[in-house]
């Protein structure tokens, strides 16, 4: 599985979910921490302001209290989903159609493949 991150001028953070692993409370925030240091060094200017949000589903591991207290130490802005509305995902309008035209057509023999297109 692969987690990804973006904004609207691209992806910020993006990692593969490790074969056998599990998205719980612990790994989760694991990535929160990560997401936090990506975009530090990748966007500064939005780091510097603290003028980022975060968007996430309601997943047990996104509303773990270990992960909420983890993002509200750190200020980080979370932008709730609206509830019933899972056809909202912003993947769907943002993330996928610029995915699309680049991997139109190509196949990949395994996850090491596709990682290295990144």
């Amino acid at each position: 599985m692969l987690t990804v991150f973006f904004y609207y001028r691209g992806v910020v953070h993006s990692e593969f979910l490790p074969n056998g692993e599990t998205v719980n409370k612990e790994y989760y925030l694991g990535v929160m921490k990560r997401l936090r240091e990506s975009i530090r060094r990748k966007r500064p200017d939005l780091w510097q302001h603290n003028s980022w949000m975060l968007h996430h589903d309601n997943a047990p591991s996104h509303t773990a209290i270990i992960v909420k207290k983890f993002l509200a130490k750190n200020s980080t802005k979370v932008l709730d989903q609206a509830p019933y509305s899972p056809d909202m995902a912003p993947s769907d309008f943002f993330l996928f159609p610029k995915l699309k035209l680049p991997l139109r057509g190509k196949r990949f023999e395994s996850i090491e493949a596709i990682k290295k297109i990144r």
